[in-house]
This record gives C-alpha cells, structure tokens and sequence, in this order.
C-alpha cells in the first residue's frame, strides 16, 4: 500500500499528542496530584475502551459479515492475538509503573527512568497498531472504514496521549532530571507509535484479507493495557470515585466522536 500524505499526517498525530503533552514539563512547576493523575488515567482508559470497541471490534466484524454468524470468529481470534502478544511483551520487556518500585518482567540493569519509558512505550504499540490497522482498511477501499473514521481514531487516540505525555515526563522532573531531559524521555515514549502504525499498514498490504484480524488484535492489545494497568491506577487506594467518572468522560467522548464524526 502506498502512503498518501492524508495518512502518513493522520498517522503522526497520536504522537503528537504525546509530545505535546510531554511539553508540559517546560512550564509547569509542580509534579502532578495523585488525583490529576488518577482522573487522566482514568479519561486514557474510556478512550481506550471506546475505540477498541467502535473502530476496531465493531469494523472487524462487519468485514467478516459473510461468514455469516460466524462473523465474529476473526474478531474473537485476533483479539485473544492481541491480549497474548501483550502478555508476551508484559513478561519478556523490563518495566516499571508509575507509583511503582516493583520491576515487571526479566531483571535487567536499566535505570528507573528507561523502564518507565518502557513502561510507556509497551502501552504505545497497541495504539499505534490500532491507527495502523484503520488506516490499512481505508487505504485497501474497505467500504467500512473511511478516511475521516480513521482521523477520528487517531486524534482521540492523541487527546488520551496528551495526559500520557504529562503523567511520564511530571514525574521524571520530580524525580530531579532537567526540563529537556524529561521532555526528551516523554516524547521518545510516543515514537513508538507511528513506528508501530506504518509496520502494521505495511503488513497489511501484502495480507488484506487479515484486516478484521488486525483490528480485533489492536482492540485485544488495547484491552489488555486497560486492565492490566490503567484501571489498577485509577483505582488505587485511598478510594476515589475520580478514575470511574473520567472513565465514563474519555469514553463518551471517543464514542461521541467515532459515532458523529467517522
């Protein structure tokens, strides 16, 4: 598939999103508030939520519409694809979570800040593969995916990258690194993404039949990362009802967009 300059920019806007965010570093002086914080993971998790489910499970199964009831087996099977492969990385990539002392997966030498980059960027692939994947369905003449749905996904994937930039780089700044370290470390999260996009738009050139199969893994992937570790945030004690209201906010305004929009 050839990339037209429409989808290599709708592509690069989920990063944007992030390196926008990591540039809060440059002018705020405080860390982030465990209730901030909270409430923006929280927003990422509905977003998540909502996007996986209307512009990646629901295209997944129209596309499969001729396997008659069995139109949901490429949606079911890809998104078990996608929650194993990020199981796989969960396991095999060093990480650490924010509020979090307790490395996950091999022990390795890196330092604290590489492995909340890490962290971050593990979460980042899912994303980039689901802006990817839409893309790849409009770009294959996919009659249920159009341009302007594929946007919609990828700027509410960059309005939740946009707190994610913040909730990696405030922290690194607490923590004592410069103002252009900790941006660099943020928005170095976020490359990820595009990287991620073009490989799977690529991919999808040389299979197009696996399409609903590549949306469904996205959606799987994306699933993973909000139970495993966006919900366990948000809900973090002390008790806040904040994570579950900003929940519900991120995902009727990605529902709201994808709806009205794509």
């Amino acid at each position: 598939m050839n990339l037209d300059l429409k989808v290599l920019g709708g592509v690069l806007i989920p990063f944007a999103g992030t390196s926008l965010g990591a540039g809060c570093v440059l002018f705020m002086k405080q860390s982030l508030g465990r209730g901030l914080q909270r409430g923006l993971t929280g927003f990422a998790s509905g977003v998540m939520v909502a996007a996986s489910i209307w512009s990646l499970l629901l295209p997944a199964m129209e596309q499969a519409e001729a396997l008659g009831r069995l139109a949901f087996v490429p949606a079911a099977v890809g998104f078990w694809a996608g929650v194993l492969f990020l199981l796989l990385l969960d396991h095999s990539v060093p990480h650490l979570h924010l509020d979090s002392d307790e490395t996950e997966g091999p022990s390795s030498g890196l330092s604290r800040t590489a492995k909340l980059v890490l962290a971050v960027t593990i979460h980042n692939i899912p994303e980039g593969m689901a802006v990817g994947a839409v893309f790849a369905g409009y770009l294959a003449g996919n009659h249920t995916i159009t341009l302007s749905g594929a946007l919609v996904l990828a700027l509410g994937i960059a309005i939740q990258n946009f707190p994610e930039g913040a909730i990696i780089s405030m922290p690194l700044r607490a923590e004592g690194m410069s103002r252009r370290s900790a941006l660099r470390y943020g928005v170095l999260s976020g490359v990820v993404e595009p990287i991620a996009a073009v490989l799977t738009i690529w991919g999808a050139g040389f299979l197009v039949p696996a399409l609903p199969y590549l949306l469904s893994f996205a959606a799987g992937a994306m699933f993973y990362v909000v139970v495993e570790e966006l919900i366990p945030e948000m809900s973090a004690p002390p008790h806040s009802d904040i994570g579950v209201l900003t929940f519900s906010l991120g995902f009727t305004v990605m529902m709201t967009l994808d709806v009205a929009l794509g």
